[in-house]
């Protein structure tokens, strides 16, 4: 990630930063990626930040088959048959776009349950907010449910939204605290 201004190539939807509201990014767009972390790019705009989702790569010069060749912790974790671990792995692919630490670093998965019905696995997740009035909270949830669903092994998930408890910064990891600099 540089701090060089790109020109988008072609029109782009994206997700205005912090409404959560759909919004469309014309080709010849001017936009800086302020954050590229698990598969989604937060651009500055003149308007204000927007998140591009990966299939939009394209648009800001990015080649997304080199991206996916890249090796990643969820396919270590199932070639040692650990399907949770695998499932725990795609969820710290998952960032807020304003914090460039993942949502299990944070401290905002509170459960991941694998639930097997009808001999398919389901996966169920609940996780919070750092802010109950978080417009990206839907588009975060939508997030954590596709990369779980990435996996091969998993034929359903769910994301439910709770409030209780309430995230504090205690939650946060240690890893997530040296990443915001709180240690």
């Amino acid at each position: 990630m540089t701090n060089e201004e790109i020109e988008l190539t072609r029109e782009v939807d994206a997700i205005q930063i912090p409404s959560g509201d759909l919004i469309n990014l014309p080709a010849g767009t001017k936009v800086m990626i302020t954050q590229a972390l698990g598969g989604t790019y937060t651009v500055a705009t003149q308007s204000g930040l927007a998140r591009i989702k990966p299939e939009n790569a394209d648009a800001l010069g990015i080649d997304l088959e080199a991206e996916k060749e890249k090796k990643n912790a969820a396919s270590e974790a199932l070639a040692a048959g650990d399907i949770q671990g695998a499932i725990w792995e795609q969820l710290k692919m998952v960032f807020d776009p304003e914090i460039p630490v993942n949502i299990v670093d944070l401290g905002l998965v509170y459960d991941c349950q694998i639930l097997e019905e009808e001999g398919q696995q389901n996966v169920e997740v609940k996780m919070t907010l750092t802010a109950p009035g978080c417009g990206m909270g839907p588009t975060i949830a939508a997030d954590a449910q596709s990369k779980i669903l990435m996996l091969d092994e998993i034929d359903n998930a769910r994301v439910d939204l709770v409030w209780d408890p309430a995230w504090n910064q205690d939650m946060i990891s240690e890893e997530g605290k040296m990443k915001l600099g709180m240690i």
